[in-house]
């Protein structure tokens, strides 16, 4: 945990890269239309489609035989505004558990309207399934892990949104 002096020189660190690199909304321009899908990997698909889809309600949409890998699975879900979370099996690989580090994924963050948000709670309470939030003065999020660790954030935030401010005005 660092000590408030380095706290303060942190801040300011993050300062000053706001003041060199954060552009006014007017002046921002994209190439790029959203991100068309995350691929991620899963050790069970059908334990993964119970997840997503039987728990949290996002419906599987495909699922294939990935292009690239004989006998892996290649699947997906509808996050909403045309968005989809995809996950890949390596059968016969032996791959080990992530660890959070540098270079992978903390967490994704799925926007819900606040009443489907609300459901997902009820639902996540009535399977017993733990989740963080919303504490910590952030009354929008909760954080849950998916069967293989994957940590999920639902969000009751709009897209654009962070903080309680939109990003996009």
């Amino acid at each position: 945990m660092p000590t408030d002096t380095e706290l303060v020189e942190l801040e300011a660190r993050r300062d000053e890269l706001r003041q060199k690199h954060l552009r006014p909304v007017e002046e921002r321009d994209t190439p790029g239309r959203g991100i068309h899908h995350a691929a991620l990997i899963c050790s069970d698909v059908e334990q993964t489609i119970e997840f997503y889809q039987g728990l949290l309600g996002f419906p599987l949409v495909e699922l294939v035989e990935n292009r690239d890998y004989p006998g892996s699975s290649h699947f997906f879900f509808d996050l909403g505004n045309q968005t989809l979370l995809g996950f890949f099996d390596f059968p016969g690989l032996g791959l080990e558990p992530a660890v959070e580090a540098i270079g992978t994924v903390q967490h994704i963050a799925i926007s819900t309207p606040r009443d489907r948000w609300e459901d997902l709670r009820d639902r996540l309470d009535a399977a017993g399934v733990p989740y963080v939030g919303p504490d910590r003065g952030i009354e929008e999020s909760m954080y849950l892990k998916d069967p293989d660790g994957i940590q999920i954030e639902l969000l009751s935030d709009p897209l654009m949104y962070f903080a309680g401010r939109q990003l996009d005005a």
